[in-house]
């Protein structure tokens, strides 16, 4: 895995498990769930559910994951952080948990502290827009790196390993290496075939001497492509 995708991601996972925003909005949605229900039961119900998925793609994704398969993630649970934002303004919206001191709402046990749940569920409106912009950050860049790495003619890099995706400015597959930019060492591109020689990458296209043409090859297995100047007689 590149040095800097790999602790990026790593980092963001790490936001979440840190902040434990998840596992914040779970364990809230579980005090509503003991406190209210059935009242309240769709809101309750989905509140159980977005970070329970959350959770378990995060640990999932872990272990197992793709460029692909990771867009997806991302997209799906971004929007299901939407839709708690937005369901959790909707029951909220602008209400002034201050002005709620004293007053009680309905239970499951008869009356419980308007206040307090309140401010609860301004916890849940917060963090839920949070996550989702959080999201829309991650998929954002993720298709860039996956841009990239087309690019650098890993045409198939959608259905690769995700530690084959670089960070920016350095090549796909390639542990700590910059190719262009951050002063990094020169990657140089190993020798093809008979009939030509390895060009190094410069991170431009190398001009052809004269009578030759370049041919370039996509690597194989992480490999980098192999840029070669072949004889037109060839």
């Amino acid at each position: 895995m590149t040095v800097r995708f790999g602790n990026n991601r790593l980092g963001l996972f790490w936001i979440h498990s840190l902040t434990k925003t998840p596992g914040t909005v779970l364990g809230l949605a579980a005090n509503f769930a003991n406190i209210f229900l059935p009242i309240h039961r769709d809101f309750i119900i989905f509140s159980l559910i977005v970070p329970s998925i959350t959770i378990l793609m995060f640990l999932l994704n872990l272990q197992w994951a793709q460029p692909g398969t990771e867009a997806v993630t991302y997209f799906i649970i971004g929007t299901l952080w939407l839709s708690m934002g937005a369901w959790s303004t909707d029951i909220i919206g602008s209400t002034q948990c201050d002005a709620l001191q004293g007053q009680k709402i309905p239970s499951k046990n008869g009356q419980t502290n308007a206040q307090a749940y309140c401010y609860e569920m301004k916890v849940v409106q917060a963090f839920s827009w949070a996550l989702f912009c959080l999201f829309v950050i991650a998929f954002y860049i993720l298709m860039q790196l996956i841009t990239l790495a087309q690019q650098f003619g890993r045409y198939r890099i959608w259905s690769e390993p995700i530690r084959e995706l670089p960070w920016f400015g350095e090549m796909p597959g390639y542990y700590n290496t910059n190719t262009y930019g951050g002063g990094g060492p020169m990657m140089h591109y190993p020798p093809p075939s008979a009939g030509g020689y390895g060009y190094p990458y410069q991170g431009g296209m190398p001009i052809p001497n004269p009578g030759h043409s370049i041919v370039i090859q996509p690597g194989m297995n992480g490999a980098p492509p192999t840029i070669t100047q072949m004889p037109l007689s060839a």
